[in-house]
């Protein structure tokens, strides 16, 4: 939990301190407070006294008041301060953390535990920090004050108080050594009801198309059911510390004023008044060492859960990624736009089979080179190495002849323009998405943006949206088609105009004939860049430069269609099953 605080800043430190000040203020203010109530009881018991005595200690009292009321306004205020400062830096360095993590780390969490840790969690974080500049270090003062205030007093009364507090510190280790092993479990049984929920949401579709509604509520109930026993059976011990704290309180009061009554009784004339004065004092005094430890009590059992969070929150922080960016900015010199793999092997963090063995092939600048194979085959794998989503396990993976390891990331992503197999829409507007990015160029023009739709082959709808560029688009794109998506994700990548275009399965819903015109548009326009296309179809890579085949993760075949239908098995496999003989040699 305290390696939590160290990313707490120098001003945040500044104003705890600050904060603490006014804590011991505060303390100082309210154990004065039955000095003078013992002051007014002698002065009211003794006879010959003026009544302007009484009102001065009165008024000496109400200032107190005034100033531990003034003290606990300050001490709140720097606390909310304090605490929402340091949320909102722990919720800014887990989302820049996470923005550096490559696909590995992110799968290591999960995206439905990555957002509990950056809500929740923090959220948990702050309600501590909050909480315990208020009660935490005002309660051990208050506490150790206090005792000392009593320890002169009568000893009869001492020991109830010290009886009390025992009593106390049994039902709160009852209450602690049940609750708290709950408590620990509620974030990560949060986790699984984030999984479900989202997992619903984004599905809702195929929930839908499949009459699934039953089983997925089936399975939110149980993952509901857990988090709700689990929370009433935490909170159902904790009911019990409430009363049991007013009962111990009032056993106290009661035991004092019991043992008061005899000691009063028993005093001679002239010691009854002041018996009875301390008697009120060692009330209050006592009233606040309980208080304290109650204020303890309630940290200790919020400390916990927050303990969890702090550990989670850390363990997303102290993660490193697996992606190291270098110093190149540049590639070789006379070389722009060519990939090359040589050997390269990749394989998933804790798989046991490579997903790529042994493949090699070059990409030089101005060619296509589509890369086709079964389902599983590692296509899309392959490609998401030159951007080092992952890095590859062996070989090397060079740019413009230099390794993508030595590449500044920024610099390497600058020279690529990739469409993922998923297309991605995010809120905003058509011209937000399409602009959407920074290369390190200036920003694209209304032209610019007008020739990337054009060539994307999605001018057509975009003219039909009554705002054009500036029509909204919801979050996710579910306000688009598929196919739409798809060009809209394509326009993103041309407008960046980079030296590598990635198309990872890009065209799969688009229909043939947009299909076609797109790649001959992007053949026409894109000068001298090179392609990269991943692709199912034969129709859409028949016309590269070159064509890589992958079978079960090993590079089975290059070159030509033609070539590749006269030399590749595989190939010729995957070509007559889509098109029939006389199709392929008519197409």
């Amino acid at each position: 939990m305290l390696k939590i605080f160290r990313h707490m800043t120098k001003k945040q430190w500044a104003l705890v301190l600050v904060s603490t000040c006014f804590v011991v203020l505060q303390v100082w203010l309210d154990l004065r407070l039955p000095d003078y109530m013992n002051e007014i009881t002698l002065l009211v018991q003794t006879e010959g006294n003026a009544i302007g005595q009484v009102w001065l200690a009165g008024g000496k009292m109400l200032l107190c008041a005034l100033g531990s009321l003034a003290s606990a306004i300050c001490v709140g205020f720097f606390a909310a301060r304090i605490a929402a400062s340091f949320s909102r830096n722990l919720r800014s360095e887990l989302f820049d953390r996470v923005e550096s993590f490559s696909m590995a780390e992110i799968n290591q969490f999960s995206t439905a535990s990555l957002i509990t840790r950056s809500t929740n969690d923090v959220q948990q974080i702050q309600l501590v920090v909050a909480m315990g500049l208020q009660a935490l270090i005002k309660a051990p003062i208050m506490a150790t004050w206090a005792i000392i205030k009593i320890s002169n007093k009568n000893w009869q009364w001492t020991t109830v108080t010290a009886v009390a507090v025992a009593v106390m510190l049994v039902l709160i280790s009852m209450i602690v050594l049940f609750a708290i092993p709950r408590f620990k479990r509620i974030q990560v049984l949060t986790d699984n009801i984030n999984r479900v929920t989202r997992e619903n949401l984004t599905g809702v579709r195929v929930v839908r198309a499949y009459n699934a509604e039953k089983y997925q509520e089936a399975k939110f109930d149980k993952a509901n059911k857990a988090l709700t026993d689990n929370n009433l059976t935490a909170h159902r011990v904790m009911a019990i510390m409430n009363p049991g704290m007013q009962s111990i309180m009032s056993g106290m009061s009661l035991a004092i004023y019991w043992i008061g009554a005899f000691l009063i009784n028993a005093a001679a004339l002239q010691e009854k008044a002041i018996l009875f004065s301390d008697m009120v004092v060692f009330m209050s005094y006592s009233v606040q060492v309980v208080m304290s430890f109650m204020m303890l009590t309630l940290i200790f059992i919020m400390m916990p859960r927050a303990a969890v969070s702090a550990r989670r929150i850390i363990e997303v922080i102290d993660t490193k990624t697996s992606v190291v960016g270098g110093e190149k900015v540049e590639g070789q010199r006379g070389l722009k736009g060519e990939v090359e793999f040589r050997n390269v092997s990749f394989r998933y963090p804790d798989a046991q089979e490579a997903v790529l063995e042994n493949v090699s092939f070059t990409a030089h600048a101005g060619e296509t080179v589509a890369f086709i194979g079964s389902t599983g085959s590692g296509k899309s794998t392959l490609i998401n190495l030159i951007p080092r989503f992952y890095d590859a396990t062996e070989g090397e993976i060079l740019v413009d002849g230099v390794d993508v390891r030595q590449y500044d990331l920024k610099a390497l992503r600058n020279k690529l323009g990739y469409v993922s197999q998923r297309a991605v829409m995010f809120s905003g507007t058509v011209l937000s998405n399409v602009t959407y990015g920074d290369n390190g160029k200036p920003l694209p023009s209304e032209q610019q943006v007008e020739r990337a739709i054009d060539i994307a082959q999605a001018q057509e709808f975009v003219d039909k949206m009554p705002a054009r560029l500036d029509a909204p688009i919801s979050q996710g794109g579910t306000n688009v088609s598929g196919g739409q998506k798809q060009r809209l994700s394509i326009a993103r990548a041309i407008c960046r105009d980079p030296e590598i275009y990635i198309f990872d399965d890009s065209f799969s819903a688009l229909d043939y004939k947009t299909d076609r015109e797109l790649r001959h548009a992007l053949k026409r326009e894109m000068g001298d860049a090179t392609c990269l296309i991943v692709a199912q179809r034969i129709g859409t890579i028949r016309d590269a430069d070159r064509i890589v085949v992958l079978h079960e993760g090993k590079l089975v075949g290059q070159g030509t269609h033609d070539q590749l239908m006269r030399d590749c098995e595989v190939y010729r496999e995957i070509a007559f099953s889509q098109l029939s003989e006389e199709e392929l040699q008519n197409a």
